[in-house]
């Protein structure tokens, strides 16, 4: 089934936060913006999931079903699905311990500017690729 309204609501609320992750960034909120940068990314996935007709599952790694399904993306994205599969395999890895941390980890104290650069980045660069194909060239 594609539910076209859900797969742009998940893209404009994915673009939408990717504004939030600015201010978490400028606050020097390392592990919040790895934290918000998964979910974005998931979101983004997710969207373009049902967009291609693919009732996504309610996990927060899509990677296998993205490549899985490979064929029935836009053949601009079927490309990326690899990269597009180990960002969200590599985020979904730091979701928990960014938000909770562990016994014998602190968020703060763990997660690096370095960390949060490169999960923003890899939340951007996937909005930036998905979004022009979900939502059909709107702003």
């Amino acid at each position: 089934m594609r539910n076209v309204e859900l797969a742009e609501d998940y893209l404009r609320r994915a673009k939408l936060r990717l504004k939030a992750l600015d201010v978490l960034f400028e606050g020097e909120g390392w592990p919040d913006v790895v934290r918000e940068s998964q979910e974005i990314l998931e979101l983004t996935l997710k969207g373009l999931l049902r967009w291609c007709g693919v009732d996504p599952p309610r996990i927060h790694d899509v990677s296998d079903v993205l490549l899985a399904e490979k064929d029935r993306l836009p053949p601009e994205l079927a490309g990326e699905a690899e990269a597009l599969a180990a960002a969200s395999r590599h985020l979904r890895r730091d979701r928990e311990l960014a938000f909770y941390g562990a016994e014998d980890l602190t968020p703060t104290g763990f997660y690096s500017r370095a960390d949060a650069v490169s999960a923003r980045d890899a939340a951007r660069r996937t909005v930036e690729a998905v979004y022009p194909h979900v939502m059909g060239g709107e702003e």
